[in-house]
């Protein structure tokens, strides 16, 4: 079982449109409402392959009563924690080109009481897990050390737990040594606090993060691939793609992927890459299916190519 939390879930609705021109009337091809959050995407991605998955989230307000009944439909179980705020409603806009636009609404500010229940609620669920993934922002009323309280927790109770979040909230986590992060190219320069040029500057980035705690580095690159970086080594993933429909949720797919796969190695990096890669080619926020992957369309090696410049450089 693997276990997600989730301090600042979102009803999600997708508007597929033609472009988006500002102070025009857009007529949306196609629409979608999801659940969402970082760490409620991992769940979908864990159910849509077959697997069982338990999410933890705050959840008030109506939007907060749809997320739970929408997560219900997908077969996943829902370990609410109640909230007086109402959950937030996010919008995502995605052009026929793959450019997406996406508004996120800030969501309820917990209390005292709210965040300890948030931590004894996972204490509660995490007995069987596997794996506990915690992702996304934190909302208000939760400091960014809060993160790394939940880390020293899990690992007092024995468990192993992959982090995917930005920031402060990172970089405070990363002194309780979490089991893996999964930082984009951008939060992976962020964090280091320079620009990231080529997939050799990635891997530098990587090292320092486990130099500063993280045990081991999965990061996303974009259309240039994924890097995992450990105790074992480095390895550099990548997968043909035809189109891309979409990437909202993809790089919540890619660590369902490496989760489900053992959480270590190169295999997990190439199920990861094959997760994300078939999530990009779906629409809005919808989870591939294994129906959906093409495993032989992934290459990992260790030869980790250092040289090439990345399609889309941070400064």
């Amino acid at each position: 079982m693997i276990l997600t939390v989730t301090p600042n879930p979102s009803l999600d609705r997708t508007y597929e449109v033609p472009s988006l021109d500002r102070g025009e009337v857009i007529r949306a091809t196609g629409e979608r409402m999801d659940p969402g959050g970082k760490g409620v995407n991992v769940s979908r991605a864990v159910a849509a392959a077959g697997q069982r998955t338990v999410a933890v989230l705050p959840l008030g307000g109506a939007p907060g009563a749809l997320v739970a009944d929408l997560l219900d439909a997908q077969g996943i179980e829902v370990a609410p924690v109640p909230v007086a705020g109402a959950t937030r409603s996010n919008i995502a806009l995605a052009e026929a080109d793959g450019v997406l636009t996406k508004i996120n609404a800030p969501g309820p500010e917990l209390s005292g009481a709210e965040r300890e229940l948030l931590l004894e609620t996972v204490r509660q669920q995490s007995g069987d897990a596997a794996w506990i993934a915690c992702c996304g922002s934190l909302p208000r009323g939760l400091a960014p050390s809060w993160y790394a309280e939940l880390v020293a927790r899990t690992h007092a109770a024995g468990a192993r737990i992959a982090l995917d979040t930005s920031g402060p909230a990172l970089l405070e986590a990363l002194r309780e040594r979490p089991d893996v992060v999964k930082p984009n190219a951008e939060e992976l320069a962020g964090a280091v606090g320079r620009p990231l040029a080529t997939v050799g500057d990635a891997v530098k980035a990587a090292e320092e993060l486990r130099a500063m705690g993280a045990r081991a580095v999965l990061a996303s690159l974009g259309a240039d691939g994924q890097l995992l970086v450990s105790d074992g080594g480095a390895w550099f993933g990548s997968a043909r793609v035809d189109a891309v429909r979409s990437n909202v949720g993809a790089g919540d797919s890619s660590l369902a992927g490496f989760l489900i796969a053992g959480g270590s190695g190169p295999d997990a990096l190439a199920s990861a890459v094959a997760h994300g890669a078939a999530a990009v080619q779906l629409p809005g926020s919808v989870m591939p299916t294994p129906g959906d992957l093409d495993p032989a369309a992934v290459t990992v090696t260790a030869e980790v190519p250092a040289d090439r410049v990345l399609k889309e450089p941070v400064s």
